[in-house]
């Protein structure tokens, strides 16, 4: 599978949370995501490991017991099955990468 980048395609996970799948396999999943400054992700957990990086914009990342400001470059593996939540402090982008493929994120679903 091979993407061509464009602006069209994304989805409102939640409210100032942007998603769009990029490509996908068998085993992963690879996707980017908008945060509008004063977003708010819930913790929340899944079956799927999940690793990031954030392109531009400003974190405050809750994984597991532990918080952390993340900064452009800043990158994570959150395993399978631990809360994580996020509130972004600055209008953000993050590249994030699921294994097994999160089957509520693959197009048209």
């Amino acid at each position: 599978m091979f993407y061509k980048s464009d602006s069209a395609g994304y989805r409102e996970a939640v409210e100032k949370v942007w998603f769009k799948t990029l490509v996908y396999g068998e085993r992963t999943l690879l996707g980017r995501f908008r945060l509008e400054k004063g977003a708010k992700v819930p913790v929340h957990k899944h079956p799927q490991e999940q690793t990031g990086y954030l392109v531009s914009g400003q974190l405050d990342f809750v994984i597991g017991d532990e918080r952390f400001d993340a900064r452009p470059g800043d990158s994570w593996s959150i395993p399978a099955s631990v809360g994580h939540g996020a509130e972004a402090l600055e209008d953000t982008i993050v590249i994030e990468v699921f294994s097994p493929v999160r089957e509520d994120y693959l197009p048209d679903k």
